[in-house]
């Protein structure tokens, strides 16, 4: 436990050494806060500057619950680039480690690989999550003064949802790093396959059960119906499954050296 705890104290300390601590947390500040702000002022702004002529906007957009604009914002800003900016942010989370010999010595001491792997999704996670949730609070207090009162409990629930396909996230492009040496093949891969587990959600409902980013699907629909239902817990349940299949692939494969494969 205690060579857990050293792990992801070097792993804040790299954080807070490459500005990571300030500029995510700012980055998804803005990302939350984007889309209420764009989504009220929008009618304003093309009249303002006269490009509304022959656009119609629809009335119902300015009349959108706020519980309807809190859910655009983890459908449109957090997955598409937020995703993309947790990839790029993670992309070299163990390559780093393996290009400059770090991983090989980390190994060499009394650390499980086990404990090395937690150690950096643990750390990773912590940082993105608090990010994820500033982004989404900001975005929460704009909806509730832009548009209307987003009950708090569902708020709460949603954002839950959302952590964990967040979790998700982190888990996979973590595998991904330990595989792959290239840092762009490891972001390519992540971001492709992310998206495109996004992309499928509610095509088929068998399909949903398995995806983890069913998660994000849930978690706006917590926010848009107000209610959770038992299918959503099922596919919680199975993400949890998804994610430590993949911590024990990347174990396997740390374990079994093949980060020495050039």
């Amino acid at each position: 436990m205690n060579n857990f705890t050293v792990l992801i104290k070097k792993e804040f300390v790299q954080m807070v050494r490459d500005f990571k601590v300030i500029w995510l947390p700012i980055v998804f500040l803005f990302l939350g806060i984007t889309q209420p702000i764009v989504t009220y002022y929008l009618p304003s702004i093309l009249e303002s500057l006269g490009g509304g002529t022959g656009i119609t906007i629809d009335p119902s957009v300015a009349a959108q619950k706020g519980g309807e604009v809190l859910a655009t914002t983890l459908g449109s800003q957090f997955d598409q680039l937020g995703i993309m900016i947790i990839v790029i942010s993670m992309m070299g989370i163990i390559q780093s480690d393996k290009s400059n010999g770090m991983l090989a010595f980390i190994l060499t001491r009394p650390v499980t690989v086990f404990s090395y792997i937690g150690g950096k999704i643990v750390s990773n996670y912590l940082i993105i999550a608090f990010s994820v949730t500033i982004g989404y609070l900001s975005s929460y207090l704009y909806v509730n003064y832009l548009f209307e009162d987003v009950p708090f409990l569902d708020m709460i629930a949603a954002l839950l949802f959302y952590l964990v396909w967040v979790l998700y996230i982190v888990s996979f492009t973590t595998m991904i790093s330990a595989i792959f040496h290239s840092q762009g093949i490891i972001a390519l891969i992540s971001i492709v396959y992310l998206l495109g587990c996004r992309i499928i959600v509610g095509l088929n409902p068998a399909i949903d059960y398995v995806n983890p980013a069913s998660m994000s699907k849930h978690a706006m629909e917590s926010l848009i119906t107000g209610s959770v239902n038992f299918n959503e817990i099922v596919n919680v349940l199975l993400t949890i499954v998804c994610i430590l299949l993949i911590l024990l692939v990347t174990n396997y494969w740390i374990a079994n050296k093949k980060f020495n494969h050039e």
